[in-house]
């Protein structure tokens, strides 16, 4: 198959899911961008009593609700705030949410979702058209209005505009300024209402509609499943429900052939560049709860409209299914790896003997055999693969070969796919080092690469370290960007996870035997005396590492067969034990990686659990299930170049306002503002996947290995987490699981055909 909120935070003693109708009195503050909005509402008593059903707070009253709780001010009045884009003063609205007690602002009803609702008294009516909810008509008019038709005011505007002229001082253009500006306001409320009531929140909503305007509700009723195309973060299952609420049948083809295309997205999500044909319909029809011909008429007519191609691999193979852009950028990464390859760099004028030998001496070193033979390999070849693991020396024969190609005038770039690997790389080679991101020039408003084919990179030389991380996405970018002549030495550790991306490029380079490959095996002295580096090298060759027997040493382990009693020695670790002994500090320090988000010590629980007790109260700023206090130790989980921030940056709450609904976040010293709308970008991080540990060091990594983890114990993942500790790792679980890890070699089959594209004659 390829395809597959915590109470505490609740304060003021409230209960969570009420029910309040109350008008909306005056707005205090919103941001126009995300719709954050803080407001004071009255309640609305006449039409909360009427509404109220068996287990609903139907009004904000001193007497209503918890008693032990002053929820409003003397005047009967209270604060609401959340996403609130549309809502205008004197509306009357129906308010889903809880209470919550702000430190500093006091109780605040925190709205989940709103319904407008018509005002039916006059008075409600006269504040509501007052408001500037229409353009053209102030207090004053709408007073007048409301003297003149009462209750039927809405009524009148709507349905019989001519009439307005009854009242003084309205003419013919007022009329016509007047119902435009309520039609559009009008057709704004319609578009929120039907997405609303078709379950998209507020903040979905407010995205859907600044997408395609008035005709929204067209869009979606036309096509529902455009939404998981078109708008961010809507995938295939939030259109999917939208579409079944609309009646859509379940073998309805658009919604066939919506299923497939997310099936195929969500291999990519996985890792496979393709799909073989059996493997997607039996996904398809899994994720449709549909089998049969409507599946395999579905995939047809996508391949008949190119909206899919299909590849033969071979009688005794299945076709593979590929989204287009996919096979075009495996395509590409072969053909532009070939033609750096057939190129003729410029060559470093004095010999290699004597250029490793300047560098020797430069850096007070004697490299070993193995490491000179790699260095002539950097200067004859144009393009070259480093692997190894930990201690082998992959650092200093980066420093040489840059080193080499830099005192003799060469152009030298360095990149990593991350931010703190490119750090290390700079600190290593004493160059500067970019992300590959930064490095050609990405240009977030267009999605666009300004380094590229037309305006490649001016560099002689060209080093990308963490290659392992390599996906198909960012080799095709990279590449497209290095000319002809200039050399590429791409550095990594292969027995890593691989790239989190479609594809992996490292593996597939290597084992396609086209691309010269310096293998490094041998531990240097350094790497002998630290017990990371040992224990490390022996869970790769698949025996059991020697712990250390001083307490104060690099590699433990904590045998603990419970998940309670692992989780809780992960806490006393974190908080306690490491701190005191090491002189480290728990939230910046030491990094808790584990095997799976769910379970009894899975991230979701360590998070919770750590946050307890190291930032245990403070100002919380939440969205859906997620909340953020200051002090926080987050994770950006994918690129927002608007933010110049990364998938897997760690940082720390710095700040959280409730007033404005935003949370500042400190990234290696760099403040970066997130709006409530866009905190499903950042994660709580004290404990993280090993996933996305990828490409960063630590000072310590505690690891869980559990058999509740069973299913993820694989050799590569644990090797990979041990392998992100520079101090120290202590690993807490049972001794069974963990010789699972080591023993389990498999490695999980990517569906790519890069190393078979490499191995091939080159087209003619």
């Amino acid at each position: 198959m390829l395809c597959g909120a915590s109470s505490s935070s609740r304060a003021g003693g409230g209960v969570p899911d009420q029910v309040i109708v109350a008008r909306l009195e005056r707005v205090q503050f919103r941001n126009e961008e995300t719709g954050w909005t803080v407001a004071r509402f009255v309640p609305h008593e006449e039409e909360g009593e009427a509404r109220r059903a068996p287990g609903q707070l139907a009004l904000v009253a001193p007497a209503a609700a918890d008693p032990t709780v002053n929820h409003v001010d003397d005047q009967g009045r209270f604060t609401g705030a959340g996403m609130l884009p549309l809502a205008s003063e004197g509306e009357v609205l129906e308010l889903h949410g809880r209470w919550e007690r702000h430190r500093r602002y006091g109780d605040q009803f925190r709205v989940e979702t709103y319904t407008p609702r018509a005002p039916r008294t006059p008075d409600a009516i006269a504040a509501y058209l007052g408001s500037g909810l229409v353009k053209g008509l102030g207090p004053v008019l709408a007073r007048r209005l409301v003297d003149r038709f009462g209750d039927a005011t809405l009524e009148v505007i709507e349905h019989e505009p001519e009439r307005l002229r009854e009242v003084p001082g309205v003419g013919a253009r007022k009329i016509a300024s007047l119902t435009d500006a309520w039609g559009k306001q009008r057709a704004v409320r319609e578009v929120m209402l039907f997405l609303q009531g078709h379950g998209v929140s507020p903040a979905w909503a407010t995205r859907i509609y600044r997408h395609y305007g008035p005709g929204a509700v067209g869009v979606v009723k036309e096509d529902p499943y455009r939404l998981a195309r078109d708008v961010a973060g809507i995938g295939f299952r939030i259109a999917d429900d939208i579409a079944k609420k609309l009646g859509m049948a379940p073998d309805a083809p658009r919604r066939i052939e919506a299923g497939v295309l997310f099936v195929l997205g969500a291999a990519a999500d996985a890792g496979h560049c393709f799909a073989p044909l059996p493997e997607l319909t039996e996904s398809a029809a899994a994720a449709l709860g549909v089998r049969g011909a409507p599946i395999d008429e579905a995939v047809a007519r996508l391949l008949a409209r190119r909206d899919l191609v299909a590849e033969e691999r071979g009688a005794d193979l299945p076709a593979a299914i590929w989204l287009p852009a996919l096979r075009d950028e495996e395509l590409r990464v072969a053909a532009r790896l070939r033609a750096l390859q057939a190129a003729k760099p410029r060559q470093v004028t004095e010999s290699a003997a004597q250029a490793i030998a300047a560098f020797e001496r430069d850096a007070g070193l004697t490299m070993a055999p193995g490491q000179r033979s790699a260095v002539e390999a950097a200067l004859r070849e144009p393009v070259l693969c480093i692997t190894g693991g930990p201690g082998t020396g992959k650092t200093t024969l980066t420093r040489a070969i840059v080193s080499v190609h830099a005192r003799r005038g060469r152009r030298v770039l360095l990149a990593a796919p991350t931010g703190r690997a490119a750090k290390r790389l700079g600190e290593a080679c004493g160059l500067e080092a970019s992300t590959i991101h930064r490095l050609l020039e990405f240009e977030p408003r267009g999605g666009v690469f300004q380094r590229n084919a037309d305006e490649p990179l001016e560099a002689d030389l060209v080093v990308v370290d963490e290659t392992s991380m390599l996906d198909l996405h960012l080799a095709d970018a990279l590449l497209a960007a290095i000319r002809r002549g200039t050399r590429l030495v791409l550095v990594g550790d292969v027995d890593q996870l691989p790239p989190v991306g479609p594809g992996n490029v490292l593996r597939d380079v290597i084992d396609a035997g086209a691309i010269p490959v310096v293998r490094l095996t041998e531990v240097f002295r350094q790497g002998k005396t630290s017990d990371i580096v040992l224990a490390a090298h022996a869970i790769n060759g698949g025996e059991m590492p020697h712990t250390s027997d001083d307490a104060r040493g690099e590699f433990h382990f904590i045998e603990r067969e419970d998940p309670d009693q692992a989780l809780a020695t992960i806490v006393e670790l974190v908080t306690n034990r490491i701190p005191r002994a090491f002189g480290l500090d728990g939230l910046e320090d030491v990094q808790v990686l584990a095997p799976m988000r769910r379970g009894r010590c899975g991230i979701d629980r360590i998070n919770e659990a750590l946050r307890e007790r190291l930032v245990p109260d403070g100002a919380e700023l939440r969205r859906g299930p997620f909340g953020f206090r200051p002090g926080d130790k987050v994770m950006q989980i994918r690129n927002s170049y608007d933010h110049d921030v990364f998938n897997g940056d760690l940082g720390r709450v710095r700040d959280v306002n409730l007033e404005e609904g935003e949370v500042t976040v400190a990234f290696d010293g760099r403040l970066v503002s997130y709006g409530t709308d866009e905190l499903d970008q950042i994660v709580m991080a004290m404990g993280i996947s090993v996933h996305k540990s990828q490409g960063s060091e630590y000072p310590a990594v505690v690891l869980p290995i559990l058999a509740e983890h069973w299913i993820m114990l694989q050799r590569n993942l644990l090797y990979t987490a041990v392998t992100r500790a520079r101090r120290l790792v202590v690993i807490v679980g049972s001794r069974r699981a963990l010789g699972r890890a080591i023993s389990n070699a498999r490695i999980g089959e990517r569906h790519t055909r890069l190393a078979e594209r490499l191995r091939a004659p080159p087209p003619s």
